[in-house]
């Protein structure tokens, strides 16, 4: 099914059911974070016409691709053609389990998917119901919706951010949060679909401040990497990889993938750059984080550097959050006012991290039921929770 955390398919499951469709396996990978790479080579192309044969595999293969063109209406118009090659037997019906899962992230926080690429997985997964919930951002959150009543998917919309816990008995303490204590990630689900503007007003400062920082981070890797001759620019390396401009956010995953094709453009894929990680980064990678960086064939490359990038260097770059984490009580004060169901993000210790982005680590469990009663007390609504 598809992770809680970062809107991804087990990549198994995924063959699996795509096999059991008469499918081409996802050619997705996730180099699709690259805006150059999955819309620019398809924006101009037209959809092949439908041939009413379950083996016209390139046909169902091109519309999946689609899915992620950089064009809003390319993407719903394939993913229509889609449930239409469902409905008339071409593609099987994908078998219905009783799983949902409400925190899919897309291109508008940090995912290879967009929106409706998001649903199309989603779908072909068996559930039941799917909810987008990106990074500060409810940008995708129309397409979201659009994409689920194509396919007669349930969704549901809402926002993951971080608030400020300092005014409760858990200040100074590490919470969910992996780079900062007294912050934790919460969540707002089940946002009226009538509130999404409200919601774009809320976090249109946070998303300012956010990159404020962003920018600072930026400069910190650049000094890491100066002797390496290795340099990032925020608006002409970062912000195209996201976004932006249509109202999603820039989080430290982008940035760090930035960084990422950096050291591929500088040392290509394979020895040469996990000798430079290893030798000079001093990174010790895990036997099958080194094997897929080996791989130069690997379709996700990029993103298994990146996972490494993020658990062994975000303590050398991270500038603490501040103006853009709401206090706790002023973000639950928002949930309710908008009629959201407020969650906290139970995230647990960490020992090997199923997502390969975070380092062993102890979080809530020792003071499990103190955290429970200050959520109580602050009138928290749900939890939720984070593959760890």
């Amino acid at each position: 099914m598809i992770d809680g955390i970062g809107g991804y398919m087990d990549k198994n499951k995924n063959n699996e059911i795509m096999n059991k469709n008469n499918l081409d396996k996802d050619s997705t990978c996730r180099d699709n974070m690259r805006r150059d790479v999955p819309y620019k080579d398809n924006q101009n192309k037209s959809c092949p016409k439908n041939k009413n044969s379950q083996n016209n595999i390139n046909e169902y293969s091109y519309l999946i691709d689609n899915l992620n063109n950089e064009d809003l209406s390319a993407r719903l118009k394939s993913l229509e053609q889609l449930k239409g090659l469902i409905d008339n037997g071409q593609i099987k019906e994908p078998v219905r389990y009783n799983d949902v899962n409400n925190h899919i992230h897309t291109t508008y926080s940090f995912s290879p998917y967009s929106p409706t690429k998001s649903v199309w997985m989603a779908y072909m997964s068996g559930l039941i119901t799917a909810g987008i919930v990106d990074h500060d951002s409810i940008g995708g959150a129309e397409e979201f919706i659009k994409a689920g009543r194509i396919l007669n998917l349930p969704t549901t919309i809402g926002v993951e951010c971080r608030a400020d816990f300092s005014c409760t008995s858990l200040k100074g303490r590490r919470i969910n949060n992996p780079d900062q204590s007294s912050i934790a990630y919460v969540a707002l689900h089940g946002i009226p679909h009538t509130r999404i503007n409200d919601v774009k007003q809320y976090f249109a400062p946070y998303t300012k401040e956010r990159n404020k920082r962003n920018r600072l981070m930026v400069e910190r890797i650049n000094n890491v990497f100066a002797p390496f001759d290795i340099k990032q620019d925020f608006d002409n390396d970062v912000v195209p990889l996201s976004q932006l401009h249509n109202g999603g956010s820039i989080t430290e995953r982008h940035i760090l993938y930035s960084l990422a094709l950096k050291l591929i453009e500088k040392y290509g894929k394979g020895q040469t750059l996990v000798s430079f990680l290893k030798n000079q980064l001093q990174i010790k990678l895990k036997a099958n984080l080194e094997n897929y960086l080996l791989d130069e064939e690997n379709p996700f490359y990029e993103y298994d550097l990146l996972g490494v990038l993020k658990s062994d260097l975000i303590s050398l770059i991270y500038v603490d959050a501040k103006e853009e984490c709401p206090d706790v009580r002023e973000f639950l004060d928002f949930c309710s006012s908008i009629g959201a169901i407020s969650a906290y993000a139970y995230l647990g210790d960490v020992t090997d991290s199923v997502t390969g982005d975070k380092k062993a680590q102890k979080f809530e469990d020792d003071y499990i039921e103190e955290l429970f009663q200050v959520l109580k007390d602050l009138g928290f609504n749900a939890v939720t929770y984070m593959p760890s």
